[in-house]
């Protein structure tokens, strides 16, 4: 009988198999390409020429000679003849096959309840040191099974196999420890995630008659699921993995699919509870959490009678409830609930008894929606649906009855009420119902109203009127834009919203002012900026200090003669490997920034490269904070940073009203809205793109690229101030009211790993971090040290001051005439932007990342401020520090 064929990779990737019991005849070498190809039942794949053939990927480092191993008869199963063994190359630690005779591999259908599921062929792991009898027999009896095999030689190789193939079973030769610890690699591979649902079993020398059996719980207590007394019968290892199979494997195989289930439950939008037979509760999905108000931890464990009820309901309801499901019969109705706030809730429900082992009831389960919701608008579009198809008035009383007055007689806009209490309220109501309830796609704030309008149905006259007035702010389209109030006889602060949260789309004064842009931009007569590791010492001494809140960017404008960008940007992107993520060069990284800087206007007082830099710092800084940084992937953050250098490139110095004012193409081109955001973004992605020297994006996947630009995008447009406090009011409903309640009911030591490991499992709430950061850190002036502070102040004040000087020129409106040199106080007008932007977004922001120096400094300062106000100083600086 021949020896098995041998198997050499060349360099280029190219598998040959000779076999060794042939001459050297050319003729009798296999050459395997790229791709799949299948010798002796064994599967070798290779996806690109130098890549490594996974049968070979768990391959010792030094193959010892094949002439350093005797050579063995090989086994062959009886009546296989037809079928080769599958090469044993010496050295190799891990080897497939596929099964190609007895049962072929193939999918198999399982049921779990009414849920089909298809199992795909059984994986096996077989971890023995030496090839053996026994080794051998499990290996023909995966052979028999159908089922794909792995042999790994040592614990490394074991422990990369599975985590490369995740077997449903694992093999492992516990018969002595001279070759390896059998306990502590099942140890080590159930320290793994994808071991949760694998089956290991433990191969144990055969004892003696006259020796005792020894106990298995060192095993289990070691992680093993069984043990297997030494024998290499095929067609004993045979039947224990079938046995497996059958047993173990498809019941955890059944466990994976409850996983499916749970999620189906997690985002269902009823409330939904499960209980034990003794009424002890098991699980309650998210939308139970909001409905009741209470954390799952708070319930979990709990029995029903330990939570307080509600005394609105009947007195024998629960001894109702109970009879019924007590003897397995559904429940449904209307059942008063009370909320952890000491709420009353009447809620729809729907209670099942769920008969498990032995035929007894095991769990409870309990659907609860508000009552007067679903139902209700279900009718209200069946009644407003049948009228407008009909348009008789009879059956639209028909329907009106049916509904219970739920809604009375509607046709088309002429409707007449039952009540006597307010008409007109009713009629207001009643035809704004009817336009929402015949809209067939409901958007968020279409439920809200409709909830509202029920809600109003039963209520006293006051609670309806009051209902009323928050319907009409309901509709309104600028739910999160604050109205001034008290505050709209600060000019400072009117001027100050006007000038930064309109479009600037007011009636021009006959002759437009057509503000162009030269977009030829050049990416030449740069110069050439020196690696991060070899800059001018007196950049490298002020770039020590770049992680320090109290960074000074001026003096590091002053040292790079105003261009610091490149400078602070080479270090704060080293820092986070945004090189390496991007997979381009330094040198790329290097010419990138200095295009970027080079399109900044150093002749703007404030929109120039020095607060791009600025911003880009900050940035930074909030990335190192801990729960910042636990919320966000490394994508996240490499995106963070390049939008904080790009976010206001190409700056006119002018607001955007200025530019719809004055009828600019960027303003025509951008259709009036974010204009100078969306000029921003765009022009910073053409001029990386235009020139490959500079291109960071050109070595990543198409994927990869698009999650990154829209990033980008998304951040950037984040700091139009015109939806400042729709970003403000989202994160503080999604993000800061939401981990305040986890870290309220929650005492444990991880919870606040908990917290953002939950934000880093929604999407949503990594972008509404994202922007808010980019936000603070584009308005973070008035968090810096005072002198910082105080600067800032003054150059933000000149290019005001220099629009409103155009404006006056050049005929236009006058976005913000407050600012006017001769007359402004630019302490007033501080103390209006902390007070109407700073304050509340910097608290959400503190609340989240804890900065406690940013908080200090801006008490500090707004104090500064106030104190220069009071003295109706309209410099920036205290006579005592003038003349200091």
């Amino acid at each position: 009988m021949g020896c098995a064929p041998s198997i050499h990779v060349s360099q280029s990737g190219v598998i040959y198999c000779r076999d060794s019991d042939e001459s050297n005849s050319p003729h009798q070498t296999t050459t395997i390409s790229q791709g799949t190809a299948t010798l002796h039942g064994l599967f070798i794949k290779t996806d690109a020429a130098d890549s490594i053939p996974s049968v070979l990927a768990y391959q010792s480092r030094q193959q010892p000679p094949s002439s350093a191993r005797p050579r063995r008869k090989e086994r062959r199963e009886p009546g296989a003849s037809a079928r080769a063994r599958a090469p044993r190359c010496c050295g190799i630690e891990a080897e497939t096959q596929t099964g190609t005779a007895g049962v072929k591999a193939s999918t198999t259908a399982v049921h779990i309840g009414p849920m089909r599921l298809t199992q795909d062929p059984i994986q096996v792991l077989l971890i023995f040191a030496k090839e053996d009898n026994q080794s051998d027999g499990f290996w023909w009896a995966c052979d028999r099974a159908g089922y794909r095999c792995n042999i790994a030689r040592t614990p490394e190789s074991a422990l990369e196999c599975f985590l490369d193939k995740h077997q449903e079973i694992i093999v492992i030769d516990h018969r002595n420890t001279r070759y390896f610890d059998a306990e502590d690699i099942c140890r080590t591979i159930r320290a793994t995630k994808p071991s949760e649902h694998t089956v290991i079993l433990a191969v144990v020398p055969r004892t003696s008659t006259d020796q005792e059996e020894t106990s298995v719980l060192p095993l289990l207590n070691a992680g093993f699921n069984r043990q297997f007394m030494e024998n290499s019968s095929i067609t004993a290892c045979y039947n224990e993995l079938v046995q497996i199979e059958h047993g173990e494997v498809r019941s955890q195989f059944k466990l994976r699919a409850c996983n499916a289930v749970f999620t189906a439950l997690d985002h269902c939008q009823e409330a939904i509870e499960i209980t034990s037979e003794d009424h002890v509760i098991q699980y309650v999905n998210p939308a139970f959490e909001r409905m009741m108000g209470y954390h799952k931890g708070e319930l979990i464990g709990k029995e029903l009678t330990e939570l307080p009820k509600s005394d609105k309901n009947c007195a024998d309801l629960l001894d109702t409830i109970n009879m019924f499901i007590k003897k397995g019969k559904e429940w449904q109705g209307v059942y008063y609930a009370r909320r952890k706030s000491g709420d009353s809730i009447q809620q729809h429900v729907k209670i099942t008894p769920v008969i498990g082992q032995g035929g007894k009831i095991r769990h409870f389960v309990s659907l609860k929606r508000l009552h007067c919701t679903n139902e209700n608008n279900k009718q209200l579009y069946k009644s407003h649906h049948d009228e407008k198809h009909t348009g008789d008035n009879s059956q639209s009383e028909s329907h009106s009855f049916k509904c219970k007055n739920r809604r009375k007689d509607s046709t088309d806009k002429s409707i007449t009420s039952q009540s006597s209490d307010a008409p007109s309220l009713q009629t207001r109501r009643y035809s704004s119902m009817a336009r929402i309830h015949s809209m067939t796609i409901e958007a968020p704030i279409t439920k809200v109203i409709n909830i509202i309008n029920a809600a109003q149905e039963n209520s006293p006259i006051t609670v309806a009127e009051a209902l009323d007035r928050v319907l009409e702010i309901l509709r309104t389209t600028e739910l999160y834009s604050p109205q001034l109030g008290t505050k709209d006889e600060d000019p400072h602060t009117s001027d100050l919203v006007g000038g930064l949260m309109t479009d600037g789309l007011r009636r021009l004064s006959g002759n437009e002012y057509v503000f162009s842009k030269n977009m030829n931009l050049s990416h030449s007569h740069l110069s050439v900026t020196n690696t991060i590791n070899d800059v001018p010492p007196c950049i490298a001494q002020l770039l020590d200090n770049e992680e320090s809140w109290d960074f000074n960017i001026f003096e590091l404008e002053a040292v790079t003669n105003k261009r610091p960008l490149v400078y602070l940007g080479l270090k704060v992107f080293a820092r986070f490997g945004v090189s390496e993520f991007l997979n381009c060069s330094e040198a790329t990284l290097r010419a990138w920034l200095q295009v970027i800087e080079a399109n900044y206007h150093s002749s703007n007082s404030y929109h120039n490269s020095t607060h791009a830099a600025d911003v880009l710092h900050a940035t930074a800084f909030f990335l190192g904070k801990e729960r910042v940084k636990g919320s966000l992937d490394h994508l996240d953050e490499v995106a963070a940073l390049i939008a904080a250098t790009i976010h206001d490139v190409d700056h006119p110095g002018r607001t955007n009203s200025f530019l719809c004012n004055a009828g600019s193409e960027l303003a025509v081109l951008y259709n009036d809205t974010a204009v100078l955001e969306s000029h921003h973004t765009a022009l910073a992605f053409q001029l990386t793109a235009k020139d490959s020297k500079c291109n960071i994006f050109k070595n990543i996947d198409r994927n990869h690229y698009r999650t990154l630009r829209q990033a980008i995008i998304d951040m950037v447009l984040a700091t139009e101030m015109t939806k400042h406090f729709e970003h403000v009011n989202k994160f503080v409903n999604s993000i800061n009211k939401p981990m305040a309640s986890e870290e309220t009911s929650s005492h444990s030591e991880g919870s606040d790993c908990e917290c953002t490991a939950n934000i880093k499992n929604f999407p949503d709430n990594q972008t509404l971090i994202k922007r808010m950061m980019i936000k603070c850190a584009d308005v973070a002036n008035p968090c810096r040290p005072l002198e910082l502070c105080i600067e800032w102040a003054g150059r933000i004040s000149e290019e005001y001051f220099a629009q409103t000087d155009e404006e006056k020129r050049q005929g236009l409106p006058v976005v913000m005439p407050v600012f006017d040199r001769n007359t402004c106080s630019i302490p007033k007008s501080q103390i209006s932007f902390i007070d109407y932007f700073i304050t509340d977004m910097f608290d959400a922001w503190d609340a989240f990342a804890h900065l406690p120096v940013l908080m200090q400094h801006l008490a500090n300062n707004y104090k500064h401020w106030k104190t220069l106000d009071e003295l109706k100083c309209k410099s920036l600086r205290l006579p005592s520090e003038n003349n200091n």
